[in-house]
């Protein structure tokens, strides 16, 4: 009996293209074909994010096409959002403060696979640039400038929690490493396939060892300098029409602070 094996993930390091031109697709094209699907997962899958052009300015048409690649994850905050900075979740996202490079969900067992957002709207005031940073690259960069520190955030477990909102309090059921890897194989170094990482939402270290607590904060403090590299942020202002999807296991998001008005809606999925 033959096996099917699926093909090994293509990623691209974002320094060898142009971004917005290699992570476009097109509404029309998603939505009228299965090509047009295969075209906008592809482009996640290699650079790990997508936007796609397009899209109408609606909550229903932003819904719909998301659940062209699969149906919308329900967690606390709901299933599809639209949401502004009103604090209707207490939340930093549901702010106007800026937002360091993050992953979502990681107080989920098995957080969020992708993350998708769309602007419908900016009014009376400026900023709220978005920040993408790919994590698979800066954990890269840490392997090979401080492995100690590399090993350290693939080793100590941690747990992430989410808490603040009535009769809400989310733990996974088990600590996780900042970064996990798969088994290194004839040679080859283990190969990342997951971050984890959101530092407003990681709970207490209690019950850790004081040498292995030390050891994490070390390591942390060089993971978030590779970060804040300039040359690991790429910043976009979002628009409406335009929508952003990533990959939520590669690709921390932040934004800049902004004032006036925004409204966004979005899914995980």
């Amino acid at each position: 009996m033959s096996v099917l094996k699926m093909p090994e993930t293509t990623r691209t390091d974002w320094e060898l293209f142009g971004h917005l031109m290699a992570t476009k697709a097109s509404f029309e094209k998603v939505m009228s074909s299965y090509g047009g699907v295969k075209d906008w997962v592809d482009r996640i899958q290699t650079w790990g994010f997508c936007f796609v052009d397009g899209c109408p300015v609606t909550s229903d048409d932003t819904q719909a096409l998301i659940e062209r690649i699969s149906f919308i994850r329900t967690t606390h905050y709901g299933g599809f959002w639209r949401f502004t900075s009103d604090l209707a979740s207490k939340d930093t996202a549901y702010t106007q403060l800026a937002l360091a490079a993050h992953t979502d969900t990681t107080y989920f067992t098995d957080p969020a696979g992708l993350q998708t957002f769309h602007l419908l709207s900016h009014t009376n005031g400026e900023g709220g640039a978005s920040l993408l940073v790919d994590g698979f690259k800066a954990a890269e960069i840490l392997r090979h400038e401080s492995p100690e520190d590399f090993g350290a955030l693939c080793q100590i477990k941690i747990r992430g929690h989410s808490s603040g909102n009535e009769g809400i309090a989310i733990m996974p059921e088990r600590a996780f490493p900042v970064i996990t890897t798969d088994e290194a194989k004839l040679g080859k170094p283990a190969r990342i396939i997951q971050i984890r990482w959101n530092n407003d939402d990681r709970a207490s270290m209690a019950g850790l060892p004081m040498e292995k607590i030390s050891r994490f904060y070390r390591a942390a403090r060089k993971w978030v300098e590779i970060l804040r590299r300039p040359g690991l942020e790429y910043w976009v202002q979002l628009r409406p029409g335009r929508t952003l999807t990533f990959d939520n296991w590669r690709v921390m998001h932040g934004r800049s602070a902004f004032t006036g008005q925004r409204e966004m809606c979005g899914a995980y999925s």
